[in-house]
């Protein structure tokens, strides 16, 4: 479960289906329930996908996120109005999918990073060469330097909407300047002035067979979760051991009075293992 984040999908896969006029089914609902009176009002759950018809207004849609025993929110999306110059250059761009680069009026991003800003300095003048050639295409290039190089000290951002705009960007970073198009920074070493938070997530982060790899492996988990197991045994009648180990006669984690202790316990011992490790956090929530 993505817990905080369990709307996303849905703003996502919403926004695709407005963007292409479809409404796609509902999964894991072959057999509707038979406790709702589906004759009434309008609502029908989508047994196939279909066309997400034009009626003259704009598609909207609600989407809800129910975060595992955290805040419901909903969002009601509508759909954007159309922009055929827009939507013809892109097409355009997408036919011809040639070496210009990039496609006008998209905005393609370049991240640069090096250990000093002579050598970012020096990164972007070879890249203008790169560019200037016009026998690659800005998102390759912009793939590229974000998932094959390693992310260093010195970091600058170049955006254009187009090859003029980029290379015009990149040689002001060669010339160690700051224009509007480009964003500069030094990203600091985490353990120096970033702390770390621990987050002890709510329910619904548990699973049948946790913690039993750990309870085997790690010296520091079993030991902690045994501490843990003693301070649980003066409120509670069964064994945590039992609970996470699945022995027969032991609660199910489908129990609240029972899932709940358990996942303290595990975020402890997860705890424990982290701070033998060094990493000692600055506040915990949860």
């Amino acid at each position: 479960h993505t817990q905080a984040a369990s709307g996303m999908a849905g703003v996502i896969k919403m926004v695709q289906a407005m963007r292409y006029g479809v409404l796609p089914r509902s999964l894991h609902a072959d057999e509707v329930s038979p406790f709702v009176d589906w004759s009434a009002g309008a609502v029908e759950v989508l047994s196939r996908t279909r066309t997400w018809e034009e009626n003259g207004h704009p598609r909207r849609a609600g989407v809800s996120s129910f975060g595992v025993s955290g805040t419901n929110a909903h969002v009601v999306l509508e759909q954007v109005p159309p922009d055929a110059e827009a939507e013809a250059e892109r097409d355009e761009g997408a036919v011809q999918g040639a070496a210009d680069v990039p496609v006008d009026g998209v905005v393609v991003p370049l991240l640069l990073s090096a250990r000093s800003e002579a050598a970012l300095r020096g990164q972007a003048e070879r890249l203008v060469s790169a560019v200037e050639g016009g026998g690659l295409k800005a998102v390759d290039v912009a793939h590229s330097l974000v998932s094959g190089r390693a992310a260093l000290e010195e970091r600058a951002v170049v955006v254009g909407a187009d090859r003029d705009e980029l290379l015009a960007a990149l040689r002001a970073v060669a010339r160690g300047e700051r224009p509007a198009t480009v964003a500069r920074g030094l990203a600091e070493n985490p353990g120096d002035t970033i702390k770390t938070v621990f987050v002890f997530p709510g329910q619904g982060a548990q699973w049948v067979g946790m913690a039993v790899e750990l309870l085997d492996s790690s010296p520091v988990f079993a030991a902690r979760f045994g501490e843990c197991a003693v301070a649980l045994s003066e409120f509670v009648d069964w064994s945590l051991l039992d609970v996470v180990r699945g022995v027969e006669g032991a609660p199910g984690l489908d129990r609240v009075d029972v899932v709940q202790p358990v996942l303290w316990a595990v975020m402890v011992s997860l705890a424990a293992v982290w701070e033998s490790f060094g990493v000692r956090p600055a506040a915990v929530v949860g």
